[in-house]
């Protein structure tokens, strides 16, 4: 997962409200948005090569999301960031205390999301200690916490306005599906190629191999009913299918 901003207790009816894309090889195989056969309470997309996800949400309100942290050269982890979320989801620890238990050297680098219903917390063994959130909107893509990078500040800004509007989705997918390109004065710089830094400047990241692989909005109504609307891509930003599940308490 590659872009997530998330608005935590703003909204007066909605006090999670979860808007990402995912970034990813088109060759990886993926399960689109969809109940897991072996924990049906568990909304979410499955990483078929290792098993994990990128975002979940169960009924009972947990809720789950990783990105990994760009770090070109590093050796790769031992374990599957994936099976962070997993285990959080299909389990019952509290967000701060699944998040204390966490070995961060086992994993290459990460950011973690971890909503109990009670609290947000942001996990990452690149950011020091876990932390649970106050009210506010966050945003994460592939550096740490509320990283100034263009898209990701532009991001934040069009997800505030467009709480308001809920349950309308429009402007949240509007806001997903935005592929401009950061002008090349404004591109960080974070170890990649510049051909590369133009690619991933994108909200929306659109190329033949590689690119945005699913955009995805969720969020929980305070009568704890979850609402969850995946749209799937293809190479080159094709559309493949949308995916929408709606519980009720």
């Amino acid at each position: 997962m590659c872009l997530i901003v998330v608005g935590w207790r703003v909204h007066p009816e909605y006090p999670l409200v979860v808007a990402a894309n995912r970034d990813e090889f088109h060759a990886r195989p993926t399960a689109a948005l969809a109940r897991w056969p072996d924990a049906p309470e568990v909304i979410g997309g499955v990483d078929l090569e290792a098993g994990g996800t990128w975002l979940g949400m169960a009924e009972s309100g947990r809720f789950a999301a990783v990105t990994n942290v760009r770090e070109p050269g590093m050796a790769k982890g031992a374990r599957s960031r994936g099976a962070l979320t997993r285990g959080f989801l299909t389990g019952s620890t509290s967000a701060l205390d699944f998040a204390a238990t966490v070995e961060g050297a086992q994993y290459s680098g990460f950011n973690l999301l971890l909503g109990d219903g009670e609290s947000l917390v942001y996990c990452s063994n690149r950011d020091g200690q876990p932390r649970a959130l106050p009210p506010g909107v966050y945003g994460l893509s592939n550096h740490l916490l509320d990283s100034p990078w263009p898209k990701l500040v532009a991001a934040r800004a069009r997800f505030a306005e467009a709480l308001p509007r809920l349950p309308d989705e429009t402007a949240f997918f509007e806001l997903l599906g935005d592929r401009e390109i950061v002008p090349d004065e404004n591109l960080p710089n974070t170890g990649v190629s510049i051909e590369w830094e133009r690619l991933l400047s994108a909200i929306f990241v659109k190329s033949e191999n590689y690119g945005t692989r699913a955009s995805t909005l969720v969020w929980q109504g305070a009568d704890g009913a979850v609402n969850a609307h995946e749209q799937s891509f293809g190479p080159d930003g094709r559309l493949l299918q949308s995916s929408v599940i709606s519980t009720s308490v």
